[in-house]
C-alpha cells in the first residue's frame, strides 16, 4: 500500500507557477512619509479643524484650503441676519482644545462664534495654508496618474481667472447648509421694496421704522422675528408650515446656573469666574455636555422622553401664545417634536403676540410690485420682504465632482445620496468629506462628530503614506452596508414621520439623507475607530509589498536619528504591578 501511494503521488505533475513580476524593494525606508498633497475644499469649522490637524500629524504634507469667501467661518461669515445666534448652548459648539470661557451668552450671537473660530484659526496657524476668494469649479479625478485636479476661479482679479491646481487627497469641507436659494413663489423678482435672503444679507439695509415680510418657519425665520419685531413698524410672518418651538436646550441646566431667564445671558462675574478658575470651568462644560448627550431618547418613537417632550412643549406654546390663541393652532405640528430640527426661539412666541407682528399660515398665491398675495386673495404691501427659506438640501446642485470612468457625484446622488460613514463614496478614490450626507447629528455636540471626521482623514492619509498606498477607496459593499443599516436604524425614530424637513433633502416622506443614524456619542464611537478592512486599495507601483521598504528604518538613514527610540521615557508602556 505505502509503494503505491508513493508511487502515485511522484508521478503527479507539479502545478505550474503563473508568471509573476520580478519582485523589486522600493526605494525607501519603512517608516518613511513620502510627500502628499492635499486640498481641502472650505474653511467653515471642518475646514478650520483640517487645517490645524493635518499639519500638526502628517508629515511632508502640502497643504492648501480654497475658500469662496473673503475670511474663513463658513456658516458664521455667510448668516449675518438680524438674531443670528447659535440655537445649541455656545459652550457645546467649540473646538475641545480651545475652550473659550467668555462667550457672552448661553446661546452666543453668529458674530461672537464668527470671531471664536477667526482665533482658533490664528492661533494654530490655518492661515498659512488659506486662499480665499477661490471657488472650485470642478474636480475630476485622473485615473490614469490617481490625482483630483481641480479648477478654480479667483473672484477676487478683474478677470476671475481661471486656473488648475492637483492634489493626492481632495477633502470636502463644504457642509450641507452652503447652497442658498430664492423660493419658488410667482412674482417674487418684481417686488420693487428690498427683497433679502437670511443667507445673503444686506448689513447696510436699515429696515427700523419700515413694514417687513418674513417668508418661513424654519430656524432661522425663528431668529429674525424676535430681533426685527422690536424696531419695525409693522412685521407679517408667511408661515406655511408648522413647527415646535423647543423650551431652550438645556434651559433647566442654564436656569440652575443662575443665568438670566428671558436671555440667558451671563453676568461679567460668571465670566471672570470661568477665566479665573480653569477647573470650575472644566467641570461645568463638561456637565453641559453630559447633559446635551443625554436627550438622544427624544428622538425615539413613543418613548417616554419623547411623550413628555410632547405635552411640555405643547403646554409652553400654549401659554405664550395665549394673547393670539389662532397662532396657537396654526403653529402646532400634527408631527411630533425632533421629526423637524427642534429650535429652542428665545423671545419667537413672546413676539408673535405684540401689536406689530401678524401671523399669516394662508398660503402665498404671488407677490407684486409693492407686496404679497395670499391664496384667499388678500393683498398685503411692505417695503421689504425676508426670505428664510433655507437652502438646497438635496447635495446635487453643487459644482461637478467627477470620479472613476467620468462618473459625476451628482449622478450618482440624483435619487439619494450613499455614503460610508458619511465621508467616503465608492468609485471616488482619495476623497473625504466632512459634514457629508448622513452626518448631522439631532441632539448632542456636532463639533466633536467634526473633530473625529477630521480625525479620520488624518488617519486616512496616514496610512497611505506608511503603507505606500496610492488610492483608497471605500468599497461599494461598505457603502451598502452603511445604507442598510441606516434604512433600518430610522424607521425607529421620528424623523422618519411625516414632515417636510431638510433631514429628508425638503421631502415630506423621503430617505433620512442628513443625520447620521445613532446619537452623537454612537458616531463619535464609530468614527474613533477606523475599520481599514471596508475599503479597497492600490499600491504604489502596484507593490503590495512596498509598504515595508528596503530594509532600513527613517533613524538609520538620517546621521541625528535617535536609533533607541523605544527606550525614550514616556514611550515605555510600563504595566502595573501586581501585588
Amino acid at each position: 500500500m505505502g509503494e503505491t501511494l508513493a508511487g502515485t503521488a511522484s508521478s503527479t505533475p507539479e502545478p505550474q507557477s503563473p508568471a509573476e513580476k520580478p519582485v523589486t524593494l522600493e526605494q525607501r525606508s519603512v517608516d518613511e512619509a513620502r510627500p502628499i498633497k492635499v486640498i481641502v475644499m472650505g474653511a467653515g469649522l471642518s475646514g478650520i479643524i483640517a487645517g490645524i490637524r493635518l499639519p500638526q500629524r502628517i508629515e511632508n504634507i502640502d497643504l492648501v484650503i480654497y475658500e469662496k469667501n473673503p475670511e474663513v467661518g463658513g456658516t458664521w461669515y455667510e448668516n449675518r441676519y438680524p438674531g443670528v445666534a447659535c440655537d445649541i448652548p455656545s459652550h457645546s459648539y467649540q473646538a475641545s482644545f480651545e475652550p473659550n470661557p467668555s462667550w457672552s451668552g448661553f446661546y452666543a450671537p453668529g458674530a461672537e462664534i464668527g470671531e471664536y473660530w477667526k482665533h482658533v484659526a490664528r492661533k494654530y496657524g490655518v492661515y498659512r495654508y488659506l486662499k480665499v476668494n477661490r471657488k472650485v469649479l470642478e474636480a475630476k479625478f485622473d485615473e490614469t496618474r490617481s490625482k483630483w485636479t481641480l479648477k478654480i476661479q479667483k473672484l477676487d482679479t478683474p478677470d476671475q481667472e481661471v486656473f488648475e491646481d492637483e492634489a493626492d487627497v481632495l477633502f470636502g469641507c463644504i457642509g450641507a447648509l452652503n447652497e442658498w436659494k430664492w423660493p419658488e413663489i410667482k412674482g417674487l423678482h418684481d417686488f420693487k421694496g428690498k427683497l433679502l435672503h437670511s443667507a445673503n444679507w444686506d448689513d447696510e439695509y436699515d429696515y427700523a421704522g419700515k413694514e417687513v415680510a418674513v417668508i418661513g418657519t424654519g430656524s432661522s425665520a425663528i431668529q429674525i422675528v424676535p430681533a426685527m419685531q422690536k424696531v419695525v413698524k409693522k412685521l407679517d410672518q408667511y408661515a406655511r408650515g408648522q413647527t415646535w418651538i423647543a423650551t431652550p436646550f438645556a434651559g433647566e441646566f442654564a436656569e440652575a446656573k443662575n443665568l438670566d431667564r428671558k436671555d440667558y445671558s451671563f453676568s461679567e462675574e460668571d465670566i471672570e469666574r470661568f477665566k479665573n478658575d480653569p477647573e470650575h470651568f472644566y467641570a461645568y462644560r463638561r456637565e453641559l455636555e453630559h447633559v446635551l448627550n443625554s436627550v438622544h431618547t427624544l428622538t425615539m418613537r413613543g418613548s417616554d422622553l419623547q411623550k413628555g417632550a410632547l405635552e411640555f412643549f405643547t403646554e409652553n406654546m400654549k401659554k405664550k401664545l395665549a394673547a393670539k390663541p389662532e397662532i396657537f393652532k396654526s403653529l402646532v405640528p400634527p408631527f411630533p417634536p425632533a421629526c423637524r430640527r427642534l429650535t429652542p426661539g428665545p423671545g419667537y412666541l413672546e413676539a408673535l403676540v405684540q401689536e406689530n407682528v401678524n401671523f399669516i399660515s394662508d398660503q402665498i398665491s404671488h407677490v407684486t410690485s409693492d407686496g404679497l398675495v395670499t391664496a384667499d386673495g388678500t393683498a398685503r404691501s411692505v417695503d421689504a420682504i425676508v426670505c428664510a427659506t433655507g437652502f438646497d438640501t438635496t447635495w446635487t446642485k453643487r459644482f461637478p465632482i467627477i470620479g472613476r470612468s467620468g462618473k459625476l457625484l451628482s449622478e450618482r446622488w440624483k435619487d439619494h445620496p450613499d455614503t460610508y460613514l458619511s465621508i467616503a463614496v465608492d468609485g471616488f478614490p482619495n476623497y473625504f468629506m466632512s459634514l457629508g450626507p448622513n452626518s448631522a447629528v439631532g441632539t448632542g455636540s456636532l463639533s466633536i462628530v467634526l473633530e473625529r471626521e477630521v480625525d479620520y482623514v488624518c488617519w486616512a492619509v496616514q496610512k497611505m503614506q506608511r503603507d505606500n498606498i496610492k488610492t483608497i477607496e471605500a468599497k461599494v459593499s461598505s457603502v451598502r452596508n452603511f445604507q442598510n443599516y441606516c434604512d433600518a436604524y430610522f424607521p425607529g425614530t421620528v424623523y422618519s414621520m411625516k414632515c417636510r424637513s431638510w433631514y429628508k433633502g425638503g421631502t415630506y416622506d423621503g430617505k433620512v439623507i442628513a443625520l447620521w443614524p445613532g446619537s452623537t456619542l454612537h458616531a463619535e464611537k464609530v468614527l474613533s475607530n477606523p475599520r481599514w478592512e471596508d475599503w479597497e486599495y492600490e499600491y504604489v507601483n502596484e507593490s503590495e509589498h512596498g509598504w515595508l521598504g528596503n530594509g532600513w528604518a527613517m533613524a538609520e538613514v538620517n546621521p541625528d536619528g535617535d536609533r533607541a527610540h523605544y527606550l525614550k521615557r514616556g514611550i515605555v508602556d510600563i504595566p502595573p504591578v501586581v501585588v
